[in-house]
């Protein structure tokens, strides 16, 4: 069956004027319902405090990197953009996990330049008993996380507090 742009878009669930977001998670969480994530989308806190709260928002794609190396980072941003993605967010479990993502620069870079869409470090607050432990790490430091993920790193300290659960 054949459809027409416009019922591809009903069909994807693709709305004019709302901002497309893909979300791409460690391999290590590939099991994590994003619950965080989502509520840090409609507090609008973490990666997703530049959008506006009166800005309409969608996710479009929701995955996984495919595991160390990130098997899927060639591959998911494709099917991102195709459904409409305007940006893709490499979710705040890369930063914090432990260790941290030791591929998330090249992610970044790869998916910005190959495919032209803006890349996001973070999405849900860093919480912060793993931002205070995080802090006393030199490999936190090493790896010039604060250049990174500074956004999320100067999030209000009651606001990471919230999301230690």
């Amino acid at each position: 069956m054949r459809r027409s742009g416009a019922a591809i878009q009903n069909w994807l669930c693709v709305r004019p004027g709302m901002k497309k977001i893909g979300i791409i998670i460690c391999g290590r969480y590939k099991e994590c319902g994003g619950g965080k994530c989502f509520r840090a989308l409609g507090e609008r806190v973490g990666g997703f405090s530049r959008y506006p709260k009166d800005e309409p928002v969608e996710i479009i794609g929701y995955s996984y990197c495919g595991d160390c190396p990130g098997g899927n980072i060639e591959y998911v941003p494709a099917e991102m953009k195709k459904n409409g993605a305007e940006v893709i967010h490499l979710a705040t479990g890369m930063v914090v996990g432990y260790p941290p993502c030791p591929y998330i620069r090249q992610f970044k870079e790869f998916i910005e330049t190959h495919y032209g869409l803006p890349v996001v470090i973070g999405t849900h607050p860093i919480p912060l008993k793993y931002m205070e432990a995080h802090e006393k790490l030199t490999f936190w430091k090493d790896m010039k996380m604060e250049e990174l993920a500074g956004d999320l790193m100067r999030e209000d300290r009651d606001v990471m507090e919230s999301y230690n659960s």
